[in-house]
């Protein structure tokens, strides 16, 4: 795979991860989605900002399903959400 090719990959994966933000805020599920973006608006965080922590959240919660071979976790994912501005730990 190109160098090309990968960044292509990484572009879509972001794009697709924060659509998915933007449909949990829209749905209301969780509700910690909401909440997180409700609390980090008031800290002085900008949306975009917001949108991108809450998808690498969402990523890391997919690549330890995986890694993992489990279902997703919402109560894990919540409690990383509300931990926002802290992202989750990579080494976990």
């Amino acid at each position: 795979m190109s160098e090309h090719d990968q960044d292509e990959d990484e572009a879509f994966a972001e794009t697709a991860l924060i659509q998915a933000i933007e449909n949990q805020l829209e749905a209301g599920e969780p509700p910690a989605a909401l909440a997180t973006l409700n609390k980090l608006t008031l800290v002085g965080y900008e949306r975009d900002e917001i949108l991108q922590m809450m998808a690498l959240v969402l990523a890391h919660e997919v690549k330890a399903m995986l890694r993992e071979d489990r279902a997703f976790d919402g109560d894990a994912y919540e409690q990383s959400l509300r931990a926002l501005p802290a992202l989750p730990d990579e080494t976990a």
